[in-house]
């Protein structure tokens, strides 16, 4: 009768050790779960758990359902949420690395995204450990091109031309083009297209899919002029009560999450452009003299980026323009 109780009771305390031993995080993210962001997340948080056991259990909230997306850098600095998921650029405005990304044709294309985030990445690790911050992974959105209603024979053709923006760099971007920058929501996209508010955009392949692009706009080109991108970030002070066990695992499951990430947006981007074409849109290549123009006006705007960003900035090129690292799922060096 004695053993039996003891035994009971060693079970019971073991039951007790195991429950202490789960941590349980809740995880916003702004995207829908079709997106592909949410897609990797959901992924990643299944590695995690599994790789620990079942002692880290993150629950994702997609949709900004549970911290909007202007607010997750705060919510998970301060320990709010201890991990989170946000676009780096949404935040630029505090820091100017967070913006190297999103600086028109500084780096066009997969192979230079991968490049300039791995010259950015000790810099981008310091400035969020400045923040209270663990960086965990990241992954670039496909590359942002050119819709317009009418082909375009030429850079000047934007001059006048009402040019939907959605962040600083492509205000200042549609401005040095000679376009009248006009902020639209994505969602009124179509009706500003409709209405002769905008009659030219720049946004990625996905997105003209997810509007429908081609029942308002025929014409668009594969400029790839930046790739932004998203971070999965944690609290330091949650990180730091994990077990060397549980960061490895958090670790592994991060490196497989940034290398899958990355391929199945080059899959997101070429998927989307064959449905552009599907439907009736003109997918254009552009030519040498057009990308030569838009590149100079990239050169104005990565100046105006490196003043503000300083020595920082400068590293970040100096290293870039010197690195050779393939991009996951991609073949090129530099």
């Amino acid at each position: 009768m004695k053993l039996k109780s003891l035994s009971v009771s060693f079970a019971a305390l073991v039951l007790a050790g195991t429950v202490q031993a789960q941590t349980k995080w809740d995880m916003p993210t702004p995207y829908s779960d079709g997106e592909f962001h949410t897609i990797n997340v959901r992924q990643f948080a299944e590695d995690v758990k599994k790789a620990s056991g079942g002692q880290i259990d993150i629950n994702v909230h997609s949709n900004g359902s549970l911290i909007k997306h202007p607010d997750m850098l705060r919510a998970v600095s301060t320990g709010q949420v201890p991990i989170a998921e946000f676009l780096l650029g949404q935040f630029g405005n505090e820091e100017p690395v967070f913006n190297a990304d999103n600086v028109p044709f500084l780096a066009a294309g997969y192979d230079a995204a991968w490049k300039l985030y791995q010259a950015q990445k000790s810099i981008l690790t310091k400035k969020l450990e400045g923040r209270n911050l663990v960086l965990l992974y990241s992954v670039a959105w496909p590359g942002q091109g050119l819709y317009t209603k009418n082909p375009l024979k030429s850079a000047d053709d934007f001059k006048g031309v009402k040019f939907r923006t959605y962040s600083a760099y492509t205000a200042r971007l549609a401005e040095l083009l000679g376009a009248s920058p006009t902020v639209i929501q994505v969602p009124e996209v179509p009706q500003a297209f409709a209405t002769g508010t905008i009659s030219a955009m720049i946004t990625s392949s996905a997105t003209g899919t997810a509007t429908k692009s081609w029942e308002f706009v025929k014409n668009y080109y594969t400029t790839n002029a930046m790739h932004p991108k998203n971070v999965v970030v944690m609290n330091n002070r949650a990180y730091q009560a994990l077990t060397a066990a549980q960061k490895k695992n958090l670790t592994d499951a991060s490196a497989a999450a940034e290398k899958r990430g990355w391929e199945l947006s080059r899959k997101r981007e070429s998927d989307a452009n064959k449905m552009l074409a599907d439907n009736g849109m003109t997918v254009h290549t552009p030519d040498a003299a057009l990308m030569s123009a838009l590149a100079k006006v990239g050169d104005t705007i990565a100046a105006e980026w490196l003043k503000a960003a300083g020595a920082d900035g400068e590293a970040i090129v100096k290293t870039y323009r010197g690195s050779g690292t393939p991009a996951p799922g991609g073949g090129a060096t530099y």
